[in-house]
């Protein structure tokens, strides 16, 4: 595939003029994808891709979540330029968005933004379609309450393809088994809040200005402590993210200590994506169950 010519016919359509692309520089795409910084004679995009029949529809998808954070107007989320096909290779091609250091204006800003973005509420939890996190799919059929959907759409999804693929034994499920039956009076009761769903150091910015700017979301409606404990799953956010969250929207007592449970759903996709490496991180939360 000659995607230089193509891509370029792609946006000029969209621009509505001829579009010449200068420079392509490759970028970390993650285990994924290929991603590109282009740049053109009026303005830079990032554009990743696939084989378009590996993932099916995970560029849309990815688009259908920015496009709901972006309307929310609290984070700032780039400009989704388009999702295409080209030869069988699947593309998003967003707003380009040179990163710079984080500092303390960052982090407040980022926590307090957080906050409010977990006050958009829904009267369930899920969403309107399934999506991706990783490169696995991600369950997102509406449920009542926090406990069923967490059990149902996030654990037992993960669990038994690593089951199947003999990642975990036998053992492993009786205990989940003793886990479900704690859930609702581990998670305390609050409304389904709009959730990036993949937060990690990975998937924020600090642009200009010490704007903090989110990508690569899986979003649903969920239990807001999730992405707070996936924030912390790789190190954590500066102490000043969670301060300032919690001066906005006070997390209900006892959270730090749920952060393992909430994080048995991003450790389960690692297992599931990486192997056994984090089999016995797995295991070590689930034991006392």
């Amino acid at each position: 595939m000659n995607w230089k010519k193509d891509i370029e016919s792609f946006l000029g359509k969209i621009k509505g003029e001829k579009t010449d692309i200068i420079t392509i520089s490759k970028m970390g795409g993650g285990s994924i994808n290929e991603a590109y910084h282009i740049k053109t004679a009026k303005d830079d995009y990032f554009i990743k891709m696939n084989v378009a029949g590996l993932y099916p529809l995970m560029f849309e998808k990815e688009a259908t979540g920015l496009k709901l954070l972006k309307k929310q107007g609290i984070i700032y989320i780039p400009e989704i330029i388009g999702t295409g096909v080209v030869e069988n290779v699947a593309f998003l091609i967003l707003e380009y968005i040179p990163g710079s250091v984080t500092d303390k204006s960052f982090w407040k800003t980022f926590g307090k933004q957080l906050a409010a973005l977990h006050n958009v509420n829904e009267d369930n939890y899920g969403f309107e379609e399934d999506n991706y996190i990783g490169s696995l799919e991600q369950k997102n059929n509406w449920k009542e309450r926090w406990g069923e959907f967490f059990i149902e759409m996030r654990l037992q999804p993960l669990l038994k393809t690593a089951f199947n693929s003999h990642l975990l034994e036998k053992k492993d499920l009786l205990l989940f088994e003793s886990f479900y039956k704690k859930t609702t009076e581990i998670f305390p009761e609050e409304k389904p809040s709009l959730l990036h769903g993949d937060l990690w150091s990975g998937n924020y910015i600090s642009m200009r200005d010490s704007v903090p700017v989110l990508i690569d979301p899986a979003v649903y409606y969920g239990h807001r402590e999730m992405d707070i404990a996936m924030s912390k799953l790789f190190g954590g956010f500066d102490q000043l993210f969670y301060s300032t969250y919690n001066e906005v929207y006070p997390l209900e007592k006892g959270w730090e200590k749920r952060i393992d449970y909430c994080n048995l759903y991003p450790l389960l996709v690692h297992v599931n994506l990486f192997g056994g490496t984090y089999v016995a991180s797995v295991r070590n939360i689930i034991k006392t169950f």
